[in-house]
């Protein structure tokens, strides 16, 4: 009886004749190896990079002040309805952090956003008797490269009207402007609205207005390019100054004026906290906002502009993992810190510099046109460590600078090529072979010193004394018994 297996094998062997039934392609060839992207088809070193990710994603975001945190709020915002925000009505409403229905928490920020089911983190309302200084505090975990900030505005929230975009480098500890935002760039931040770039002055943050209208009305949302109107974007590679720019570890949001509601807004607005006031779960924080200026026209009660507040559905920055051109994956180990996947012999979180004993020329970022991949210093197998000697780099013409240390076996030397005082070089033995520097072993009487030629081996030989280490008389002379002259002449 013929085994199904069997069966199936004819019936292809037939049909393959007829040219319907093909032969896979991993029958007779081994699977290839997934192509690593750090390197050509012939193993040459390229630079390569990471995939372009949200770097926000699912990254905690502290935030100064969050809405119902400690205790029953009220928010408000403008009410649904056609037309321009700024002439609808306002309606308040509550949050806490224990009610899933009124939870705002900052959390919402890096999650996956939704645009069908649209969630948003909300400050606390403004406190109008002091600062009304907002921060939203975004850790990377790890240094990016970055091309964007994007913030997406909840629908019906009041706009901020002044805000600031801080980057920090060194997880942190220390922070600067990214980018100012303000109707009134000069009066917020001496700063003029449109500042032009040259390659001067493009590490510098500009200033512009955030909640600019465009054709549609209103913007949903505040986007930053970090490379934006600068000179030098269009060759990253050769600007060291713009790598730093768009370097960064963490993400600073600084929120310092709300946009002022209309007067018409602000006559809805103090209607509805009469409605609110007799509810008990209304704990107001205190007086109106100082920095919005309210005609008497339509001046409202003390306390009535608490509601206004930040409020945003989505935070996410768009870059790369910064890996200098030596990487093209990052991962967490085993601690949970993500690193870079380091290629060309480079190592670091951010293959920020050469692995141990690869320093025979200096780190450099790849770069389209020269990988930089570090080199193996030369030390002939009899050292371990090394050290890079510019000096030496530029005198061999960008060829070799590393410097050998701790030569072992005997050697000593630059590259460890050499044979030290009291040995020579054994011509039988390959330059790389632990035992190629012999010891001088030069005769304590017949010899003159200890130190043997580190070429031949051949020791310094008293008079009437000869041999490769002086251990005999030479042709004419006789052994004495004096260790002066071991060897006298027999005529």
């Amino acid at each position: 009886m013929i085994k199904m297996r069997d069966l199936v094998t004819l019936i292809c062997g037939l049909l393959l004749v007829a040219g319907v039934c093909g032969i896979p392609n991993d029958m007779y060839t081994k699977q290839s190896v997934p192509e690593d992207p750090c390197y050509d088809k012939d193993r040459q070193p390229r630079a390569c990079i990471p995939d372009f990710v949200n770097a926000a994603f699912d990254a905690p975001v502290l935030s100064s002040g969050t809405c119902g945190n400690y205790h029953t709020q009220r928010y408000c915002e403008f009410a649904p309805g056609s037309g321009r925000e700024t002439e609808r009505d306002m309606v308040c409403k509550s949050c806490n952090l224990l009610d899933p229905a009124g939870s705002f928490p900052s959390r919402l920020l890096t999650d996956l956003h939704n645009s069908n089911n649209v969630t948003c983190w909300r400050s606390e309302p403004i406190p109008a008797n002091g600062s009304n200084n907002v921060t939203l505090t975004l850790s990377l975990g790890k240094k990016y490269e970055l091309t964007y900030i994007n913030l997406q505005l909840c629908p019906h929230a009041p706009r901020p009207e002044s805000m600031v975009i801080y980057k920090s480098t060194d997880y942190g500890n220390t922070w600067q402007p990214f980018q100012y935002y303000s109707s009134q760039c000069r009066r917020m931040f001496g700063r003029p609205a449109r500042l032009q770039m040259g390659k001067h002055n493009e590490h510098e943050a500009r200033c512009s207005d955030p909640m600019h209208p465009g054709p549609g009305g209103q913007p949903s949302r505040i986007a930053f390019s970090t490379l934006d109107g600068r000179p030098s974007a269009r060759d990253l590679d050769s600007s060291s100054v713009l790598q730093d720019w768009v370097t960064a570890t963490d993400i600073k949001l600084v929120f310092l004026r709300v946009q002022r509601p209309n007067p018409q807004a602000l006559l809805s607005l103090k209607a509805a906290y009469a409605d609110l006031t007799s509810d008990s779960t209304f704990l107001p924080t205190g007086p109106s906002d100082n920095n919005i200026e309210v005609p008497a026209e339509t001046a409202v009660s003390e306390g009535s502009l608490n509601g206004l507040h930040y409020a945003f559905s989505d935070f996410t920055v768009g870059g790369r993992c910064k890996c200098n051109g030596h990487g093209s994956k990052c991962s967490p180990d085993v601690n949970g810190q993500v690193n870079c996947e380091c290629r060309h012999n480079t190592a670091g979180r951010d293959c920020e510099r050469c692995k141990p004993f690869y320093f025979d020329r200096p780190w450099g970022r790849a770069t389209a046109k020269d990988a930089n991949e570090c080199k193996e210093c030369n030390c002939n197998r009899h050292a371990r460590q090394c050290r890079f000697n510019m000096e030496i780099f530029r005198l061999s013409q960008g060829v070799s600078g590393g410097v050998c240390q701790n030569c072992r076996h005997s050697t000593t030397g630059r590259n460890c090529h050499q044979c030290k005082e009291g040995f020579y070089r054994d011509a039988t033995k390959p330059l790389t072979h632990r035992k190629v520097c012999k010891a001088c072993e030069c005769h304590p009487i017949g010899s003159s010193g200890k130190i043997c030629n580190s070429t031949s081996g051949q020791c310094p030989c008293k008079d009437g004394v000869t041999g490769l280490t002086c251990n005999r008389c030479a042709r004419g002379y006789q052994q004495s018994r004096s260790h002066i002259a071991p060897c006298i002449t027999t005529a």
